[in-house]
């Protein structure tokens, strides 16, 4: 099979482009623009092209498939050119599905969530000895890449992201993977920019649950008012619905959070309560395709999240310094309430940058209203350039310290801003946690949390 990628670079497309050629298959891809880690990984696995660009010429009649990445627009020269040759075009999430047609798939979706619910649920099966193809959304211990394909497998574990698909598709990537078992964690109106009323986005999710295989099984948060009043609005009575709660647990000092069940306490690697609720999920799941109870435990004990969901940076005496994906009011209050709870003789300094198009759009802002409360210092951090590469009117630093309410952020526009103010306090029994689906404008943070957590 030879495969060709427009928009190799993208964070998901590199890993399908590497899963399929560790699969066998001949993979070539064009970009106008490459990244870390992307790049890096490309070359490392012979996939980098050698010039950057779109080169229609390279697109040829012996290509069995062209894969179009969110990246590339809608007139891009290649994909002109596949038309033109009349080549089977596919987007990321339906080439997904065409490599595991015939196989069992769980697709795990929710505003919040996701990525850690399958990240536990793979961590389990290959625990449990599980051989699966899967797709996630971040890197994960025990895994060499985000997307791993295999002849050999009967099933398949994927991220059911939302956002849509390509560009000459705006269906959301999730409608795509027709899930034999499906997930919804939790909704919190998102993506802004696509999706303008909360009516708009509640109804991706209906779309979801419409997209089921027949007589497959839908697991949901019932904790949640929004899921659990699209799950009830369901027409489908050929579904086997599981719903679920935060998992029972306790947090012990010196010893930290532990799930809890009726024969014994397991502790755990990672804490928070919507982690438990997380682990309820994963649960729910793993049941499902066989793994027994015990064997759960034992697994999901070992579990240490995936990279960037509450990640320590650093750790010290009586400092630690934490970095999340959090960019959303509902993961960014969730992961406050996570920390403060898991430390609530320290202080918490609370670091948010703002990088998503809703998440600078000040008519989607108040939507964070609040979403510091605990927080000893709230820190909001935007970039003026990004927001100007999105097309979006200048933000008035007032008016995105009301946009928060209380407590009061400070609001810093550079890096150096920043890390200036940060470096200015105590850390003698405080944590730092930074929040971001970006890079702070390339800040070091690992270098920074090495400054902080001594």
């Amino acid at each position: 099979m030879r495969v060709h990628f427009i928009a190799i670079g993208g964070s998901a497309m590199h890993n399908l482009a590497i899963a399929l050629k560790q699969k066998g298959y001949e993979v070539t891809g064009s970009d106008d623009e490459f990244f870390e880690p992307s790049l890096s990984r490309l070359k490392q696995h012979g996939l980098l092209p050698s010039e950057i660009g779109w080169y229609p010429e390279r697109l040829t009649p012996d290509i069995d498939a062209v894969v179009l990445g969110m990246h590339a627009s809608s007139e891009n020269p290649e994909l002109q050119k596949a038309r033109v040759l009349g080549l089977k075009i596919y987007s990321y999430p339906e080439y997904l599905y065409e490599q595991t047609r015939g196989k069992t798939r769980v697709v795990i979706g929710g505003s919040h969530g996701k990525t850690t619910i399958t990240s536990m649920v793979m961590h389990v099966l290959q625990q449990a000895g599980f051989d699966f193809d899967y797709m996630v959304g971040a890197q994960l211990e025990g895994f060499d890449n985000m997307v791993g394909l295999n002849n050999q497998t009967n099933l398949a574990v994927f991220e059911g992201d939302e956002y849509l698909t390509s560009p000459v598709d705006p269906r959301p990537k999730f409608h795509l993977y027709k899930p034999t078992i499906a997930v919804i964690s939790g909704i919190a109106w998102d993506h802004f920019n696509v999706f303008p009323t909360i009516e708009n986005y509640r109804d991706q999710f209906v779309g979801f649950i419409s997209c089921i295989e027949p007589n497959g099984t839908l697991v949901y948060c019932s904790e949640d008012d929004e899921v659990a009043g699209v799950v009830n609005s369901t027409k489908r009575s050929d579904l086997e619905l599981i719903p679920y709660t935060t998992h029972p647990y306790r947090i012990e000092p010196n010893v930290g959070c532990q799930l809890v069940t009726e024969q014994a306490c397991y502790p755990l690697k990672i804490f928070g309560r919507h982690n438990m609720q997380n682990i309820s999920a994963a649960k729910a799941v793993c049941l499902k395709l066989g793994v027994s109870e015990s064997n759960f435990y034992r697994a999901i004990s070992t579990f240490k999240g995936a990279a960037k969901r509450l990640q320590r940076l650093a750790e010290g005496a009586n400092s630690t310094v934490f970095l999340d994906f959090a960019h959303s009011p509902s993961k960014v209050a969730a992961t406050i309430g996570a920390v403060l709870e898991e430390y609530p003789n320290r202080k918490l300094v609370a670091c948010l940058e703002l990088h998503t198009f809703s998440s600078l759009n000040i008519n989607f802002m108040s939507q964070y209203r609040n979403v510091f409360s605990g927080v000893a210092v709230p820190i909001v951090y935007f970039d003026p350039v990004t927001v100007e590469h999105k097309n979006l009117p200048p933000l008035n630093i007032n008016e995105v310290r009301d946009a928060f309410g209380q407590p009061i952020p400070d609001v810093c526009i550079s890096a150096s801003e920043m890390v200036e103010k940060l470096n200015g306090m105590n850390w003698e029994n405080a944590n730092l946690l930074l929040m971001t689906s970006g890079n702070f404008s390339g800040l070091n943070l690992n270098g920074l949390a090495l400054q902080i957590a001594r």
